[in-house]
């Protein structure tokens, strides 16, 4: 005799699955069903009931589709949720994960950020920026440098008879015409195929390293022949104490009000590159803007504060350099422009020795709208100066010590640390440290999320979104079990 198993009995009705399931009825599927084509083989789950339990498998940490799997078998709040479905198996989710349902999952997830918002959990004042760096499923030691590419490019290229990969394959199709080619076991080649062949090979080198170029780009050095969107980057991870470059990606969060409202991965090993990119990411899923952006100085860049300036959000982005100053070795460096008293009037430097370095020449451009303007300064004469070997980095002593000073970003720069000076700015910074690293700390610490499983750009968002999501249902589960629902910036202790 089978008892039948009442799930209703065994959760209790403040169980995080009930909250979850609740706050995912209110979204709209039609995009994922749409995703499933009502031709060939039917799926074997509800697509809905997938989403929710693969969401919901993040926000307790299970990641793996066998995991999942087994969950689903054995938990009663998977049971629960699985609404009288049989289990998926492994291959179910790991299909769901990185087929067809990628852009249904990134709507879905956004659709929630929105939910959010409506229920007053969220709002658009202030959003807070970090990044991080989490390893790709690529093989560790499958690696391919720009350095050595372009040196053996440049081998082949010295080899070849023409200029060109077109001009060669052009050339060999010439060749082949008056060629009697042979292959086999006691067949001598003739010295005509022997050079074909030779020059072939070096057409193949030639097109496969052109190929890697292509694959790098512009803005990387490297990437895992495995995961060729992956870029080995340096880990805080460092297993083996030494160093080692890990291929990775490099994930930006967006937090508001403690829950993650955005987030992407790049193939970037810094920082600065990946901010327009992603506000303006942010800006077409939220469809409006932040009022306000904070962020370390890993941010700071001229395209940066022009951008946030011409999309009228302000900054709170701490100066590159804005720890440096602070300490005596920076300080003690004259030849700095920063060590140096500037006279508005003159538009004048005064080095240590109080010699005026006067202003040359300038230079201005438009960028993004907005004319930018570099100077050049130099000094009347650096000869028998005392402090010239401290000052002067050139290495021909007749020359004078020069400037290059890019006043547009010196002015943005003033400005965006006039801001974070303000109580406000103060109280913003660590807000920052608290809700944007700290999100990082749990997703790795809490979650123990510390590694992709799956390869590719596309599919690493899609595991990136189910994450987001599950530490956004998280965090409201615990925000109403402490009494803490509708707050937005941190509390930070009197002591």
């Amino acid at each position: 005799m089978v008892l039948a198993l009442d799930h209703e009995k065994k959760l209790p009705e403040n169980a995080p699955v009930r909250l979850a399931s609740a706050q995912l009825e209110e979204l709209d599927y039609s995009k994922l069903y749409r995703a499933y084509s009502p031709k060939g083989r039917k799926s074997a789950a509800d697509p809905r009931v997938m989403f929710k339990v693969m969401a919901y498998g993040y926000q307790c940490g299970i990641f793996s589709s066998r995991a999942l799997e087994e969950a689903c078998r054995y938990r009663v709040d998977f049971m629960w949720l699985l609404e009288e479905e049989n289990p998926p198996d492994h291959t179910t989710f790991a299909r769901f994960r990185t087929k067809r349902c990628a852009e249904a999952v990134e709507d879905l997830f956004y659709q929630y950020v929105r939910c959010l918002e409506a229920q007053g959990e969220t709002d658009h004042e202030t959003v807070f920026i970090d990044g991080t760096k989490l390893e790709s499923a690529a093989g560790r030691y499958t690696f391919v440098w720009r350095k050595r590419v372009e040196k053996q490019l440049e081998k082949v290229k010295a080899a070849s008879p023409v200029d060109t990969l077109a001009e060669l394959e052009q050339y060999l199709a010439q060749m082949a015409e008056g060629i009697d080619f042979v292959h086999g076991t006691g067949r001598r080649k003739s010295t005509a195929q022997k050079e074909w062949e030779k020059l072939d090979d070096l057409r193949r080198r030639w097109a496969d390293y052109e190929e890697k170029l292509a694959i790098m780009g512009t803005r990387r050095n490297s990437y895992a022949k495995t995961d060729t969107d992956a870029t080995f980057m340096r880990m805080k991870e460092d297993h083996m104490r030494n160093g080692q470059l890990k291929p990775g990606y490099n994930v930006q969060v967006a937090v508001n009000s403690e829950y993650i409202t955005g987030i992407d991965v790049f193939s970037d090993r810094t920082d600065f590159g990946t901010l327009v990119p992603f506000l303006k990411t942010l800006q077409r899923q939220h469809g409006k803007k932040y009022d306000s952006v904070t962020a370390d100085a890993g941010y700071e860049r001229l395209g940066n504060y022009l951008y946030l300036e011409a999309n009228g959000q302000m900054s709170f982005i701490k100066p590159a350099n804005y720890e440096q100053r602070k300490s005596t070795k920076f300080r003690k460096q004259l030849g700095r422009m920063e060590n140096m008293d500037y006279d508005a009037d003159e538009d004048c430097y005064t080095c240590a020795n109080g010699r005026k370095l006067s202003l040359r020449r300038e230079c201005t451009e438009l960028q993004n709208g907005r004319e930018v303007t570099t100077a050049w300064y130099r000094c009347e004469d650096c000869k028998g100066c005392s402090l010239r070997e401290k000052c002067c980095q050139a290495k021909d002593a007749e020359q004078p010590k020069e400037l290059r000073v890019n006043k547009t970003l010196k002015e943005l720069r003033k400005a965006s640390q006039e801001n974070i000076s303000t109580e406000r700015g103060v109280y913003l910074r660590l807000c920052r440290s608290i809700q944007a690293e700290g999100a990082f700390g749990l997703l790795k610490s809490d979650f123990g999320f510390r590694r992709f499983l799956t390869r590719g750009r596309k599919n690493v968002r899609t595991e990136l979104f189910f994450l987001a999501l599950g530490f956004n249902l998280k965090k409201l589960w615990m925000k109403r079990e402490n009494g803490r629902l509708q707050t937005h910036l941190s509390q930070l202790s009197s002591a």
